[in-house]
Parts: structure tokens; sequence; C-alpha cells
């Protein structure tokens, strides 16, 4: 085994697992926002290319697609425990749940209308005032009781909870960094007890409530969080995008050796126990660019989506867009 494809430490390392997955010949995926296994290890992947839901098997060969023509712009992607699929449009202002394969349940907002909240663009600093769902949501959750928790994150600066039949039961957070405030609430995970994660993107922080909202814990130790994924024994994984990709115009890095995308995980309690990457060498395997969503499936390996596109803008990328990671996934040893 070549040590330089192994990353982590102590009980989490990983092996970065070489030409996976095995897309179809001629597919353009432009960039993945999302990855997420289903009961079976299916392994759905979300992209912004012509087929937005394409399925893997955990070898990662190609088991079938759906989702063409349905979306304004893909954002992230979340399988419940019924293996019900919900997809996130954050240009479409709408969550949507769908079966495996791709028939629509249930829809919550309405596609291309944003809710008020002053906002003019997806740049979140254009947001006046907090409003209903949605403009321009991020990601869900769903808790153990079976309730939704959805961040509703660049046109808007709250948390909705919805029930599990889509009615709206609670909302809370507003434009800011102060507790309970967000900067783009970008992803969202339960833990078995129903507290609820929430990636607070700008903030650089993690937020810990409680169901009805109320503020628990932050962790700091964080760069640009864009997702946060829980496994039953409440260890922490966490995409993030880092310092050097996807800064808004006019923001700076705290500093100039500011970390690039990495991933980390966490105890429950917010210890650090492993973080690999960093983005000194983005197209490397096992380093990243712009990390968006981190998953695993029953056997504790990880997925890693980037959006590359997004991250660097009208900016020209350090080398071809073609060098850089879509989606990577690391063999737990």
């Amino acid at each position: 085994m070549n040590d330089l494809n192994v990353f982590g430490c102590g009980e989490f390392r990983y092996r970065v697992v070489a030409d996976w997955p095995r897309w179809p010949v001629d597919w353009n995926v432009i960039e993945v926002v999302g990855v997420a296994t289903d009961s079976q290890d299916r392994v759905f992947v979300l992209s912004r290319g012509e087929h937005p839901v394409t399925i893997f098997d955990r070898d990662g060969r190609f088991l079938g697609s759906w989702g063409e023509g349905l979306f304004a712009r893909p954002h992230g992607i979340t399988i419940a425990p019924d293996d019900s699929v919900f997809c996130i449009d954050d240009f479409g202002h709408t969550v949507r749940k769908f079966t495996p394969d791709g028939q629509l349940l249930m829809t919550l907002g309405t596609h291309g209308v944003p809710s008020d909240t002053g906002a003019t663009s997806i740049d979140y600093r254009t947001i006046r005032y907090v409003g209903p769902p949605f403009h321009f949501p991020t990601n869900v959750a769903i808790a153990p009781s079976g309730e939704l928790f959805i961040s509703d994150g660049y046109g808007n600066a709250r948390i909705h909870r919805f029930s599990s039949d889509g009615r709206l039961l609670h909302s809370w957070g507003s434009p800011g960094a102060g507790p309970g405030q967000f900067h783009i609430p970008h992803g969202i995970a339960i833990d078995r007890q129903g507290t609820v994660y929430v990636a607070d993107r700008e903030n650089s922080r993690i937020q810990l409530f409680s169901p009805d909202g109320d503020i628990l814990a932050e962790w700091p130790d964080i760069a640009r969080p864009c997702e946060v994924a829980i496994d039953d024994n409440g260890r922490v994984f966490v995409a993030e995008v880092g310092y050097r990709a996807g800064m808004w115009p006019g923001t700076q890095p705290p500093h100039s050796g500011a970390t690039g995308g990495r991933v980390s995980i966490f105890d429950s309690h917010g210890q650090l126990l492993a973080r690999w990457g960093g983005g000194d060498n983005p197209t490397a395997p096992g380093d990243f660019f712009a990390p968006h969503d981190i998953w695993f499936d029953s056997r504790g390996d990880l997925y890693v989506s980037e959006v590359v596109r997004a991250a660097y803008g009208n900016a020209k990328p350090p080398v071809g867009e073609a060098d850089f990671h879509t989606l990577q996934k690391f063999e737990r040893l």
C-alpha cells in the first residue's frame, strides 16, 4: 500500500480510491454538489450536469440516473431512513422529496418564487431581514422523529422546522455573527439525540441547537464549513471549503497561511479526531479545492464532493478545470 494515498489518523485512517466512480462515457457532470447513500449502500450523486441524480454501487459501477430538466440549480441531497431522496434546488427555491427512482412525492416551496428577505442576489450580504421559506435554500436534515430541518441560506438566514408531511412548525435565526445568527447556514445534520448541527459557513463555525432552536454550543475550529454528517456513534464529519476558493468579493482570508479545503472529524464534544487536506495541492488524491458535501456508507467509507466551477467563479483556476476532483471516495482502513 502506498502511504501517500492514506489519510487521517488513529481510528480514522482512509485510503483514497482511484478512478471512483466510473461515469458513463461522454458525460459532463460539471461539478458534484451532493452525495448520499441509501440502505443498500447505493451512492446517489447530485451534480450540475445534464443528468442531475446519478446512482452508483459502492464499487463505482453506474446503476442509473434521473432528474433531467427538473432543477434550476441542484445544491444538496439527503436520503431518509426509508430511502426517499430529498433534493435541494437553491435557484428554484424548493425542497423536493422523491422515490429512489425519481418519482416526485412532495414539494416544499414554490418553484422559482423566493420569499421576501430584501435580498437582491445570491450574495448573503444583501439580506435585509429574515423571511419565510425559501430564498436560496441549501440543505435538509431528517430528525429521528421524521421532522425535516432545512437550512435556508444564501438569501435568508434561517433554519426551518417542518413536520414529516411538510407543515411548517417553527423557524429561527437572523443575519449576523452572534449566537443563533448566521452568515449562510449552508449545511445541516441531526444526531440521534435530536441536536441540530448547522454549518454556519461564512462565520467559520458549527452551531449546535435544540430542536426548538435554543443555542447549545459553538465549535470555532472550522474553516468555512459547507456540510456536516453525523454517524451512529455521534462522530461529526465536516466538509470545509477553506479560504482559497469561493471567497466572496471584498472578503479576505484571516491570515496569509489560511487553510484551503479540508475534511475534519470530531467527536460529539467537538474534539478533533482526524483532519486532512488543506488545499496545498488541490488536484492531488486526498487533497481538495472546494469540498461541498460529505457522507459515508455502512462500512464507514467516506464520499466527498467538490464544486470547482462555482468556487473559482470568474477567476481562472490554478490548473485546468478537468484536473480537479468532483468526487472522491475514501475507503476506511
